[in-house]
């Protein structure tokens, strides 16, 4: 997708309850243009990729491929953020997905990836760097 810089700046989300990866990597549309475009014009997300857009509602139009959207708050106090909402299975080109109460951004990820992971709504996630293991191991 190549919306990322180097290798080392990756994020990954990560359910702290059972430490399951729901997206490795995670890029962040940050930029005006990241977020205007999102995943229009491309062709498909990798197995297990995600794009984070701070917003509360999507829409499928220009889009080439179906989507699972995550929902989430803003990171409390300890970084997690919570699952506020989820759509899965997206068609392109249907329409536009209404703001989700309580949601401050939302992570797209491949069709199947909520349910391949049980992600459900009230969950927590983080966002971390996709070396967060080897940095807490380093730290001990």
């Amino acid at each position: 997708m190549g919306m990322t810089g180097r290798q080392a700046d990756q994020l990954r989300v990560r359910r702290p309850s059972d430490d399951v990866v729901v997206c490795s990597p995670l890029h962040l549309g940050e930029s005006f243009s990241q977020r205007f475009m999102g995943l229009m014009g491309q062709a498909s997300l990798a197995d297990g990729e995600g794009l984070y857009l701070p917003t509360s509602s999507i829409h499928m139009f220009f889009m080439r491929f179906a989507i699972d959207a995550l929902f989430v708050t803003a990171p409390g106090a300890d970084g997690a953020r919570r699952v506020v909402g989820m759509r899965e299975h997206l068609p392109p080109w249907r329409g536009i997905v209404l703001p989700v109460r309580g949601a401050q951004g939302v992570i797209e990820l491949p069709a199947g990836t909520l349910r391949a992971h049980g992600v459900q709504v009230g969950d927590e996630v983080v966002f971390e760097p996709t070396g967060a293991d080897q940095l807490e191991l380093s730290a001990a």
